[in-house]
């Protein structure tokens, strides 16, 4: 049985990863720490695909994906926040001072580097 392979065009779900709440964005996430680089993966399964170089020590990786999100979403790292799964890899990030609608846009420009 052959398995499709995984799409990370807006059209796979791109807008089901991003929610509003409360006036604030929030950003379902998937976590791969340890990377080479740190830099936005794309979209997967529903989830925005984040590596990050920073380890999961004391809080680095987390502060780096909240880093990576404000720069590709044009925030200052103040305005994102993780308000799940601070201990795993599986993550959902809220983002205020941005639009829902923008949010996607952004992020999902900055996973096709």
């Amino acid at each position: 049985m052959r398995v499709p392979p995984r799409d990370s065009s807006a059209a796979s779900g791109a807008r089901s990863f991003v929610t509003e709440r409360d006036g604030k964005v929030r950003i379902a996430l998937r976590v791969k720490p340890r990377a080479s680089r740190s830099k936005i993966l794309g979209v997967r399964e529903g989830e925005l695909e984040i590596a990050v170089a920073s380890p999961p020590v004391d809080g680095a990786a987390n502060e780096e994906v909240c880093a990576v999100v404000a720069k590709a979403l044009g925030v200052p790292k103040s305005a994102a926040k993780i308000v799940t799964g601070a201990t795993g890899r599986n993550k959902v990030i809220e983002v205020d001072g941005i639009e829902a609608a923008l949010a996607t846009t952004r992020l999902v420009g900055a996973g096709t580097d």
